[in-house]
């Protein structure tokens, strides 16, 4: 049987650092709101997973903090991205594009009659032909 909570665990593993430093590349970001769009886009299982992971950011030096006024309450952390953040974005994106180019490319071997469906093949399908 096909392990798809445990295919989506480690594929999020890989890059949720990585698209985590892309969305504060868009400028000043609240942690609780980098928490909720890494959820709404399916990148993050639970909040408590991204702290510890900004602390790394912060300690590599990709990302720098700064305590802001809350209106609404405490004062909150915001998460800037720091030049050498930005130019590890853009080292992640370039490889990024060839690994995503050669999985495709991997996955396109297995697809018998050459055109890019990317559909599942029945056993029947694959006999028949």
């Amino acid at each position: 049987m096909y392990p798809a909570d445990r295919v989506q665990t480690n594929l999020r593993k890989g890059v949720l650092e990585w698209c985590a430093l892309a969305i504060v590349r868009r400028g000043d970001v609240y942690g609780r709101d980098l928490a909720k769009t890494l959820f709404d886009l399916g990148l993050l299982a639970s909040e408590g997973s991204l702290y510890p992971l900004l602390a790394r950011l912060r300690a590599s030096g990709w990302v720098e903090t700064d305590w802001q006024e809350s209106a609404v309450g405490p004062p909150r952390r915001y998460y800037r991205l720091t030049a050498a953040g930005a130019d590890a974005v853009v080292g992640f994106e370039a490889s990024w594009r060839g690994f995503a180019t050669s999985v495709d490319a991997a996955l396109a071997q297995g697809d018998d009659d050459g055109d890019d469906d990317r559909g599942a093949k029945t056993d029947d399908e694959r006999t028949t032909r």
